[in-house]
């Protein structure tokens, strides 16, 4: 999952009715700066978003996967002239989406290349992120960020999404 083009959307939609844009029912964006830090900060900011969406118990998890998110994307999406100071357009961001059945978490970075789950050595400090992804949320994928067109339009409307989708029970 994640690394076919033409199937990168289909787990968001897999037994479940359709996403419905008008059916949001609750949604948050936070930009990261590009510093592993920002790591601690998306994951204040999903607690802080699941409890005010009622949501509390599915932090664990959910703080699991938005970390190994924004760990890639900071890890493998940026170029190496943005681990200095911070630029105007902070590269990554945090997406969470809720609806009455599920909640996305997504996270946008400037690279176009596809995320690769690769096996790592049991001796590794790193590599597992996104079998972890995929173990903890219901499904996970990616697609490429829309691009903006136009002689002004920002450098960071190109990249891509990563999402993990979590299935919400009845009555959340």
């Amino acid at each position: 999952m994640g690394t076919n083009g033409s199937t990168m959307l289909a787990p968001l939609r897999q037994g479940l009715p359709p996403i419905d844009p008008s059916g949001v029912s609750g949604s948050a964006t936070c930009t990261l700066p590009a510093r592993y830090e920002a790591v601690g900060g998306a994951r204040r900011f999903t607690r802080t978003t699941l409890t005010g969406w009622g949501l509390a118990d599915r932090f664990d998890d959910v703080a699991l996967v938005v970390s190994e998110l924004v760990t890639n994307a900071l890890r493998h999406a940026l170029p190496s002239d943005n681990a200095g100071p911070e630029s105007q357009d902070p590269p990554v961001r945090l997406h969470l989406m809720r609806w009455s059945s599920r909640l996305v978490c997504a996270v946008r970075d400037p690279s176009q290349e596809s995320p690769i789950a690769s096996e790592a050595p049991d001796c590794a400090e790193s590599g597992r992120g996104l079998f972890l992804v995929e173990s903890f949320s219901d499904s996970w994928g990616w697609h490429p960020s829309p691009v903006a067109e136009g002689p002004n339009a920002p450098a960071s409307s190109r990249g891509k999404v990563v999402w993990a989708l979590f299935r919400l029970t009845d009555g959340i």
